[in-house]
C-alpha cells in the first residue's frame, strides 16, 4: 500500500476521532457548568450552621442514634487512632461497630490491647448474609464500642455483619482510615431530622488528608499535598463533592454516596439486601438498590448530599 493511499484512509478516520472527541469535551463542558450553576444555587441558599453549641443547642435533644461501622482489613498502623477519633465525635447517641474482616496482621490484637475487650454475648438476626462471625469483644471503659471478629469476605460483607450486629435506626458506613470532623455526624443527621419519612440516604464531603496536620487523630492544619497525583485528587474531589454531587443531589438523580462516609436507615437498607458482593462499587450499588426499591414500591423518597460535613481520607501518591 502506497503512502498516499494510507493517508487517503487514515485521514477521515482521523477527523472523525477528533470530531468525536471535540463533541465529547463540549458535552462534559456543559454538563460541569449546569453542575456548577445548581451547586452555586444551593450553597448561596443554605449557608453553613456555626460549629459548635450552634450545632449542638438545635439538634442536639433530637438527633436519631447512629452506629458508626467501620470495616478494618489490615489497618494496624492506624485502627486504634481511627476508632479514638470516632469515641470524641459530638453526638447525643452513637454506638461503633468496628469489623474485623480477618486481617493479617494485628489489627485485631492493637485494638484488644488498646480498649481491654473481652468476649461479649449480643443476640442479633441475620438480616443480610455475610461470612461467619469468630467471636464479639466488648470495652468496659467504652460501652458502646463492639468489635466484630469475622472470616474475611471483603468490605461489603463486613458492612453487612456490621449491619446485623448495629441496634439503632440509622448507620453510617466509615473508612477505618478515615478522619471525622468533630461536628460531621450532627450536620449531615440534618435531614433526617427535618424530613424523617422521605430521606432513605445521606453523603457527606470527602476531603483529602495529604498536606494536613493530623494530631490526636484531627485534622488541626489543613493544607495541600505537595505531590503531583494526591493534588489533582484534591481538585477533582472539590469538584466531584462540592460540585457534581450537590447538583445532582438537587436534581434528585444522585447515584453514588461515598462508601468513606454515608448515612443510610437500617431498615432501608436491610429491604434491599444490604451491600452487594463481587462488585467494584459497593457504595455504588447500595445507592441504586435503594432507587429501585423505593421506585417499585412508589413512595416518594430524597437522597440527600450535604456540603458540611466533612470525612477526611488519605489519597494515594
Amino acid at each position: 500500500m502506497s503512502a498516499d493511499s494510507l493517508l487517503a484512509i487514515l485521514e477521515p478516520t482521523a477527523q472523525i476521532v477528533a470530531l468525536v472527541v471535540i463533541v465529547t469535551g463540549l458535552a462534559n463542558n456543559a454538563v460541569y457548568s449546569v453542575e456548577m450553576v445548581v451547586a452555586w444555587l444551593v450553597l448561596r441558599g443554605r449557608p453553613p450552621v456555626e460549629r459548635g453549641r450552634t450545632l449542638w443547642t438545635e439538634f442536639g435533644d433530637i438527633a436519631v442514634p447512629i452506629t458508626l461501622i467501620v470495616p478494618a482489613f489490615n489497618e494496624e498502623a492506624n485502627i486504634v487512632n481511627s476508632v479514638q477519633s470516632f469515641l470524641s465525635l459530638n453526638y447525643p447517641v452513637f454506638d461503633i461497630v468496628v469489623v474485623n474482616d480477618g486481617s493479617k496482621d494485628g489489627t485485631l490484637q492493637a485494638l484488644i490491647d488498646e480498649f481491654l475487650l473481652t468476649p461479649v454475648v449480643r443476640d442479633y438476626e441475620p438480616d443480610v448474609p455475610h461470612r461467619p462471625i469468630r467471636q464479639l469483644l466488648g470495652s468496659e471503659s467504652h460501652p458502646n464500642l463492639l468489635v466484630v471478629d469475622k472470616a474475611n469476605g471483603g468490605k461489603a460483607d463486613a458492612l453487612n455483619a456490621g449491619i446485623n450486629l448495629s441496634r439503632l435506626p440509622l448507620f453510617c458506613g466509615v473508612d477505618a482510615d478515615s478522619i471525622l470532623d468533630p461536628d460531621a455526624l450532627i450536620r449531615a443527621v440534618v435531614p433526617f431530622i427535618e424530613d424523617p419519612e422521605r430521606t432513605v440516604a445521606v453523603g457527606g464531603t470527602i476531603r483529602i488528608a495529604n498536606g494536613c496536620t493530623v494530631r490526636g487523630g484531627r485534622i488541626v492544619e489543613v493544607g495541600l499535598a505537595r505531590q503531583p497525583l494526591a493534588l489533582l485528587q484534591t481538585v477533582e474531589y472539590l469538584r466531584a463533592f462540592l460540585m457534581a454531587r450537590l447538583a445532582l443531589s438537587r436534581m434528585r438523580v444522585l447515584t453514588l454516596i461515598s462508601g468513606a462516609f454515608g448515612i443510610f436507615p437500617r431498615d432501608v437498607a436491610i429491604a434491599v439486601g444490604g451491600y452487594s458482593e463481587g462488585t467494584v462499587g459497593e457504595d455504588f450499588e447500595i445507592v441504586v438498590k435503594i432507587h429501585r426499591h423505593m421506585l417499585d414500591q412508589g413512595r416518594p423518597y430524597v437522597i440527600e448530599f450535604v456540603p458540611d460535613p466533612v470525612c477526611w481520607t488519605e489519597a494515594p501518591e
